[in-house]
């Protein structure tokens, strides 16, 4: 039983070093050193691990369970970022954003089309939303079209400027800035695709076969590190909208990337996360494959308040489950 327990003592060690490593995203960027943020990519899992062996030690009775609860707490905001209980703030919304990877309407134009009408938004930003106007959205009108993504708004839109434009070859990630007038104030809304991943279910799928399996974590590596390269670049342009902004700004979308990642902590800044302010429950957001991920975000400036932010899993209406936002807006 000694052996056993230093054994998981030794293990337990070593996630909190990962996990702490994973908190270098903040400073390193993917240039210099991508593997933290592959530590990301399994936040869940490693964070799992943590808890678990942390109640084991409780239970043990080892005076070793203090040490490791006391650690933990460093880790209680990057938790916040997947999983979350904020109190419902009572407050009457002056707007309601849905944003949602279309998945290019491959899950019916038609189911899209019902389901926004419902959510009677004021903002919709869609990315991957295919490239045509099938869209029929009440009482709102479309920006300025875009290849993949594409906002629509109650409200009069000042101007509209592309951040990121793909190449259709190497750079396929997209960004725009859009500046609407709402009740004679002017807000900038950002709606960002970066760069994807482009996996397939069955390039990151386990077969059992050792050589097969090995040969398919080189190739996901592969992919992952220029893609994380590549995310750093993209970022630049939008940092750059957000710092120069002379309007509050709301930014969402598809950013391809998890909570504590580079992505996230860049783009986060001088902005507050509306789910770690106000949602419940879970923010993982992509169900195609059977693994808790968020890739799907609203943030906003201090003068937007957020007041509430959903997930909705009761439809499936593309491989990314909407996100509803509501806010309080600054006088």
């Amino acid at each position: 039983m000694k052996v056993v327990r230093l054994i998981l003592f030794v293990v337990h060690i070593g996630v909190f070093f990962l996990l702490t490593a994973m908190l270098l995203n903040a400073y390193v960027p993917p240039k210099t050193f991508p593997w933290f943020n592959m530590l990301s990519l399994g936040f869940p899992v490693l964070m799992s691990v943590y808890i678990i062996l942390t109640l084991f030690w409780i239970f043990s009775w080892k005076k070793r369970a203090f040490v490791f609860v006391f650690l933990g707490l460093m880790f209680f905001k990057p938790v916040m970022r997947w999983v979350n209980y904020s109190p419902q703030k009572n407050e009457v919304p002056d707007l309601k954003i849905v944003s949602l990877n279309a998945r290019g309407g491959l899950y019916g134009f038609n189911n899209i089309n019902s389901y926004i009408n419902s959510q009677h938004a004021d903002i919709v930003m869609l990315q991957e939303y295919g490239g045509e106007m099938k869209y029929h959205f009440e009482g709102l009108n479309a920006g300025p079209q875009s290849y993949v993504i594409q906002i629509f708004s109650k409200y009069r839109i000042i101007d509209q400027k592309q951040l990121i434009e793909s190449d259709h070859n190497y750079n396929n990630g997209y960004a725009s800035q859009t500046d609407i007038e709402i009740k004679g104030k002017i807000y900038r809304f950002i709606n960002v695709y970066l760069q994807p991943f482009k996996f397939k279910k069955n390039m990151v799928k386990l077969v059992g076969n050792s050589e097969e399996d090995e040969q398919k974590v080189k190739n996901v590596i592969k992919r992952l590190v220029p893609t994380f390269k590549m995310h750093q670049e993209q970022i630049k342009s939008i940092r750059e909208s957000i710092d120069n902004s002379p309007y509050p700004v709301i930014l969402a979308g598809d950013f391809n990337s998890v909570p504590n990642s580079y992505e996230y902590y860049h783009l986060l800044e001088g902005l507050q996360d509306a789910f770690v302010e106000s949602g419940k429950g879970s923010a993982t957001s992509f169900h195609d494959y059977k693994f808790p991920i968020r890739i799907d975000y609203v943030f906003s400036s201090e003068s937007v308040k957020p007041l509430s932010y959903h997930v909705d899993r009761s439809v499936k209406i593309s491989d990314h489950f909407p996100v509803i936002a509501t806010f309080k807006l600054g006088k």
